[in-house]
């Protein structure tokens, strides 16, 4: 606005300058033209020049006006430039907001970073340490095992022959029993009913007991007025002739008493029992005074 107050101003400086030297060339004509008249000068001349000057302030106020249209239109652009200035500030505050968000958001990451890299260092440290322990718990487990499996192959080979020396044994078990087997014997009881195999001595009695046939209940009996439970039945003692290997007994069997008088040793007794498929049998192996050994066989 300034600039076009000075414009203007001097824009009527100088219409009134040339104003001026109008006003003093249109005195000088009338002088002249006074001088011209009162010598003869023609009278077209200061009609010339009025229009001339007409002209001259029609020119100029073509040019005033055009300076001030001018100078509008200089005004409009500087205040549009001094818009856009303020809308370039304005971007430039919300871009500088933007970068100062930016900048803090990527401190942040870099500190998460940083404390990421940190942790995966702690973690691979971590992972390297588990697998160093586990393979030394590996190398420790395998010395173990080869001390196991040695010790183990060591038991095997004792196993072995042990197994060597108990299938001796069980040959030399078994060759017994058939030829205990072979020497026991079978006789008739006293009830008329066949006996199981007889045995008339302890390593008999033994081999009959493997044997697995029937229940064998050995008794040493000594002579009492009081009977002495063998197995399922009660039995007492009532004479023992050792000189002429005699003896009689009394058997107490399902409430009942059964009185077996004046038998000899090696003779099978025998009594029924009640729920029982075959006879109850006695064997007595040796007599002595006032004693008697010998065993009750019942059946399976």
């Amino acid at each position: 606005m300034m600039i076009n107050s000075s414009r203007t101003r001097d824009k009527e400086e100088d219409v009134s300058e040339i104003l001026g030297q109008g006003g003093r060339e249109d005195r000088s004509q009338e002088d002249r033209g006074t001088e011209e008249v009162r010598y003869g000068t023609p009278r077209w001349i200061p009609l010339g020049m009025v229009v001339i000057t007409l002209l001259l302030v029609v020119a100029i106020g073509y040019g005033m006006r055009r300076g001030q249209n001018y100078a509008q239109a200089v005004d409009h652009a500087l205040t549009a430039s001094n818009g856009r200035a303020n809308q370039l500030d304005a971007k430039l505050d919300v871009a500088n907001s933007k970068i100062t968000q930016l900048q803090g958001e990527l401190n942040a990451a870099t500190r998460r970073i940083g404390m990421t890299q940190t942790e995966l260092a702690r973690a691979r440290a971590e992972a390297q340490r588990t697998e160093e322990a586990r393979r030394t718990n590996d190398e420790a487990l395998g010395a173990q095992i080869g001390q196991v499996a040695q010790a183990a192959n060591a038991k095997i080979g004792e196993v072995a022959t042990g197994l060597g020396v108990a299938k001796t044994d069980i040959a030399a078990t078994a060759k017994d029993l058939a030829d205990t087997k072979a020497r026991l014997t079978s006789t008739m009881g006293d009830l008329g009913v066949q006996s199981g195999l007889i045995a008339r001595t302890r390593g008999d009695l033994e081999a009959l007991r493997q044997l697995g046939d029937r229940t064998i209940y050995d008794f040493n009996l000594v002579k009492s007025k009081t009977p002495q439970r063998v197995g399922p039945v009660q039995i007492r003692l009532t004479r023992a002739d050792a000189k002429r290997f005699r003896y009689t007994i009394l058997l107490v069997a399902d409430d009942k008493s059964i009185e077996k008088k004046d038998r000899t040793v090696g003779e099978p007794l025998q009594f029924r029992v009640r729920d029982a498929r075959a006879p109850y049998e006695i064997v007595v192996m040796e007599v002595s005074k006032d004693r008697v050994i010998g065993y009750l066989s019942t059946p399976k």
